[in-house]
């Protein structure tokens, strides 16, 4: 790979994903787009940089920046953003939500939905609190490849080992050959969609939780400011929005603050912020029998 292909595919990223590529990375390119070139019947990244410039080039170049995007993800990651979820988040918002009984919670950069499936859990466990309650839940992601994965809700067996405990894997998965597979009512209290983060998300409408972790550390200082200021506009204006560990709101939005106490935390400064939600996404309700019955991320 010559360093002009080098510098295409950095600012071919740059411009589609956000994600920026320091100049010594020439391993990671060549271990993910290497077999791209080869599933397009190329010998080497010189010849798929030369097809990603041709016409026509579009499905590629989806396929080349998909490869290169971080898909990390396992379930209860971290673990102290889901204790927020459940012990700080969900009851303030259940108070302040006890006349409509909704909540709007977003997963952006969704990946293999481990995230997205974490939440549900954490919601199922909840049980006889939150009868009654209609929870709606969209997890977005930039690949179209990984949220075909999480629909499918199978994972592997390293996979379900890494941060889910034994007993949630007993009650909320079923074996399959050497798979494991997520239960239907858990999967079925996710929406999936792909979205770019570098896009404009108004029409999403606003969302009283906002889960964008480990997403910005990738993004240089200009686009990490332009996303914080839409996820803002996306935000209810007594919602929350909950960012990596190595991230912060801190120099680069105002629009934000950090809630005490609470690592990677963060609630709108703006209380001009929408606090309506609307009907935009495709609507889930969490029956109260099912959420009764019950006893991952980016």
């Amino acid at each position: 790979m010559t360093p002009f292909d080098y510098e295409f595919i950095r600012k071919l990223l740059k411009a589609r994903s956000g994600l920026v590529l320091s100049a010594d990375k020439h391993y990671l390119v060549e271990s993910r787009l290497l077999p791209v070139a080869r599933k397009a019947g190329l010998f080497n990244l010189t010849g798929l940089v030369a097809k990603l410039k041709g016409p026509d080039s579009e499905a590629l170049i989806v396929e080349a920046v998909e490869a290169m995007t971080t898909n990390e993800s396992l379930f209860f990651r971290d673990k102290t953003p889901f204790d927020h979820f459940s012990q700080t988040v969900l009851p303030a918002l259940m108070t302040a939500r006890a006349a409509s009984k909704r909540i709007r919670i977003w997963c952006a950069a969704a990946s293999t939905g481990q995230e997205p499936y974490t939440l549900a859990i954490c919601l199922k466990e909840m049980g006889r609190d939150l009868r009654g309650w209609r929870i709606d839940m969209l997890a977005t992601d930039l690949s179209t490849e990984v949220l075909e994965k999480a629909k499918s809700g199978i994972y592997s067996q390293f996979e379900v080992q890494r941060g889910l405990p034994v007993l949630m894997l007993i009650k909320y998965f079923s074996q399959v050959g050497e798979m494991w597979q997520i239960a239907p009512e858990i999967r079925s209290m996710v929406t999936y969609r792909p979205l770019n983060l570098l896009h404009d998300f108004a029409n999403l409408g606003t969302f009283d939780i906002v889960f964008c972790r480990n997403v910005l550390i990738y993004f240089d200082q200009e686009t990490k400011i332009g996303v914080l200021d839409r996820l803002a506009g996306v935000t209810a204006s007594d919602g929350y929005l909950v960012l990596g560990g190595a991230e912060t709101v801190i120099g680069l939005s105002e629009k934000f603050k950090p809630v005490a106490d609470k690592r990677g935390l963060y609630a709108p400064n703006d209380v001009s912020a929408p606090a309506a939600a609307d009907d935009t996404v495709v609507k889930l309700t969490v029956p109260p029998a099912r959420v009764a019955a019950a006893g991952g991320t980016r």
